[in-house]
């Protein structure tokens, strides 16, 4: 039976593979391993009951799964606070603010608005290990907690979640954005109740776009998987940036005053020269995972900073980034956490500091970009294969051991098995597009001829 969690919570078609019953069971098996208010025998351990925070992105499912969820976590003996529609990381950031035991984020992310989703947090506002989603899981067909009379939980609504988090975001800017002027590209999702909000305060020039959410128009044309608008708002409005968030606002994108992207290693690599120069990069060390661009790399070796590389996920970026106390880390899609302030990644806090180093420097976006050349890449996805034996097939190594000695310093070559599907990927950096195109398609034709089902 295929695991129920993915790698970021558990996913699907809302009211199909996601359904109120699920979602109940969920809620309910995450009080039983999350709620900290309660002993074994059911009393009280701490003198109060079990407090959760419940929010969501403003998808239309969210209004019956965020209902389900806060049902079962009331029922279980857990009080709830409803934030309604605020960004993921705005989530994490009030579990651990107002001290919950537990947080539960509804949302798809960047999927479009027919699907939905659950993540947990723990208490701080952390992601969750495996072995914990695994306890969840395994609770789901055990016994639930079934308290009565004044034992079961309330549900009240969060007040002034937004609020905190605005007064939290702009306490970690190091200036104020005065001068700049920013188009925001808020996904038609959650970021568009905080994040005109924030850089307004902040001292910026605003002029915004996807901000109208309806339920159904989430992710639809716009936000950090569809810049082409947001480069068009740029240009039209003779704006110095524009800055793209997805549907639960946890990465952030940017186009410069050209209209040209900024992605998720330059926006790090911009970051991470910023944070070593007033002396607030730990190790003076940057994590990313092993797809950003090998320009990362030799931008931060240029400026003394040293690169740690993950699997791919925030949550492996994540995992490395506590487990030697840094500081920055994040992936080329635009997930930057910078563990000072955030628990996971968070795009308004990511673009709020891009444009403080605008600011203080008084710097163009694309001068600042200028600290990375961006190498050629090239991805192919060779599907319908035995993924399993990509680790050992002598064949396809000595293939990608001849073209890495080819390459020499001026690329590198990637082969990884898909998680989900007989899938390997094959990416290849190179100077030259063509070079990464034509290796790339060669790896890829031994791939399927060693691998083939």
């Amino acid at each position: 039976m295929p695991r129920l969690f993915g790698t970021d919570g558990v996913r699907g078609l809302a009211n199909s593979e996601l359904t109120v019953e699920m979602s109940l069971g969920l809620a309910q098996a995450a009080a039983v391993v999350l709620g900290k208010g309660r002993v074994a025998d059911g009393r009280r351990a701490s003198g109060r009951r079990p407090i959760a925070v419940v929010a969501r992105d403003p998808r239309v499912s969210g209004e019956f799964l965020s209902a389900a969820v806060s049902a079962g976590l009331a029922s279980s003996g857990v009080d709830v606070y409803d934030a309604g529609v605020i960004p993921t990381p705005a989530a994490a950031f009030l579990v651990g603010d107002f001290g919950a035991d537990l947080g539960v984020m509804i949302s798809a992310s960047h999927n479009a608005a027919p699907d939905n989703g659950i993540k947990f947090f723990a208490s701080g506002g952390t992601k969750l290990p495996d072995e914990v989603e695994d306890r969840i899981e395994a609770a789901m067909s055990a016994p639930k907690l079934a308290p009565t009379g004044g034992d079961v939980g309330r549900i009240r609504r969060f007040a002034d979640a937004e609020d905190r988090y605005i007064v939290h975001l702009l306490s970690t800017l190091p200036n104020r954005l005065d001068g700049v002027h920013v188009v925001l590209d808020c996904a038609h999702g959650a970021a568009a109740g905080v994040s005109p909000q924030v850089f307004t305060d902040a001292g910026a020039r605003v002029t915004v776009i996807g901000a109208d959410p309806d339920g159904m128009n989430i992710n639809d044309g716009v936000g950090s998987t569809h810049l082409d608008n947001l480069a068009r708002a740029v240009l039209e409005h003779g704006a110095d940036l524009g800055i793209a968030h997805d549907g639960d606002a946890d990465r952030c994108l940017a186009v410069d005053h050209t209209g040209a992207v900024v992605d998720g290693d330059q926006i790090m690599a911009i970051l991470a020269v910023a944070m070593a120069d007033r002396g607030a990069l730990v190790n003076r060390t940057l994590v990313a995972t092993v797809m950003s661009n090998l320009g990362l790399k030799r931008a931060m070796a240029a400026h003394d900073i040293s690169m740690v590389e993950t699997k791919v996920g925030d949550r492996y970026v994540l995992e490395e980034l506590n487990a030697q106390g840094l500081s920055l880390g994040g992936e080329q899609s635009g997930h930057v956490i910078m563990t000072r302030f955030a628990t996971t990644g968070d795009g308004i806090l990511t673009g709020l500091h891009l444009v403080a180093e605008m600011a203080r420097t008084g710097k163009t976006l694309a001068e600042l970009a200028s600290i990375m050349t961006v190498y050629p890449q090239t991805l192919v996805n060779v599907r319908g294969v035995n993924h399993h034996g990509l680790a050992s097939d002598e064949h396809i190594a000595a293939a990608v051991a001849e073209v890495t000695a080819t390459l020499g310093d001026s690329g590198r070559v990637l082969l990884r098995p898909s998680g989900t599907e007989p899938m390997v990927r094959v990416m290849v950096e190179a100077e030259e597009q063509s070079t990464a195109d034509d290796i790339a398609a060669g790896l890829a034709d031994v791939v399927r001829e060693r691998l083939a089902l």
